[in-house]
C-alpha cells in the first residue's frame, strides 16, 4: 500500500471513544461534539466513517464496550473490533479500507498516547497518508518514568508528533476538525 502513489481516498477512523475508556480523559464533551461534527461532514462529502472498538479491556456488548451515547453512529458504518493498541493487528481493518480504496486516514479517538498514536504510526509505516484531528482525541494524565504528565500535555505532544512525522512520498498533519481536508483532491 502506498497512499501517495494513488488518487487519494479518505476514511475517517474513530478509535475507542467508548464508555469505559473515557472516564478521566480531558475535554471529553468537546472531543465528542467535534467528532460528531467531523463525522457528519465526512458523511456529507461521501467519506466513509469507521468505528474502532477495544475488546481487550471490554467484553463485547458490555456497558464499557459501547461507543459513547453522545456519538452519532449510523447503521451500516464499518466497525472494527481490536484486541491490541494497533487497530491493524489481528483485525480486518486493512480489508475494510481496501474495499473503499482508502489511502488517507483521518484519525480521532482515545487514548491519544496509546491506541490513536499506535494506529497512526502503523498506518504511516504501511504507506497511508495520515491526518490526526488535533482537537478530536483525548487521554488521561499518567505517571511516566516517575513524572506526572497531564492529559492536555499528552494530547499536545501527540499533535506535535504527527505534525512533524515524515516518510518518503507521504503526507502527515495534525489539524483541527474544521480544517481537515476530506475530499479526494487533497489528502491533508
Amino acid at each position: 500500500m502506498n497512499g501517495s502513489a494513488t488518487t487519494p481516498r479518505t476514511a475517517v477512523l474513530v478509535v475507542d471513544l467508548q464508555v469505559g475508556v473515557l472516564p478521566q480523559c480531558v475535554d471529553v464533551e468537546g472531543v465528542l461534539a467535534r467528532t460528531n461534527a467531523l463525522t457528519s461532514r465526512a458523511r456529507t462529502e461521501g467519506v466513509p466513517v469507521v468505528w474502532v472498538q477495544d475488546e481487550q479491556d471490554f467484553a463485547r456488548d458490555s456497558d464499557g464496550w459501547r461507543l459513547h451515547p453522545d456519538l452519532v453512529v449510523l447503521p451500516g458504518e464499518a466497525r472494527v473490533h481490536k484486541a491490541y493498541r494497533d487497530a491493524f493487528a489481528g483485525t480486518d481493518l486493512q480489508s475494510v479500507l481496501a474495499r473503499t480504496g482508502t489511502t488517507h486516514l483521518v484519525l480521532a479517538g482515545a487514548q491519544s498516547d496509546y491506541c490513536v498514536r499506535t494506529l497512526g504510526q502503523s498506518a504511516a509505516a504501511a504507506g497511508y497518508d495520515v491526518t490526526l484531528v488535533a482537537d478530536c482525541h483525548t487521554t488521561t494524565g499518567a505517571w511516566l518514568a516517575g513524572v506526572w504528565v497531564g492529559g492536555e500535555q499528552i494530547v499536545a505532544h501527540v499533535n506535535a508528533y504527527f505534525a512533524g512525522l515524515r516518510y518518503p512520498g507521504q503526507r502527515f498533519a495534525a489539524v483541527p476538525h474544521d480544517r481537515v481536508a476530506l475530499g479526494v483532491a487533497s489528502p491533508v
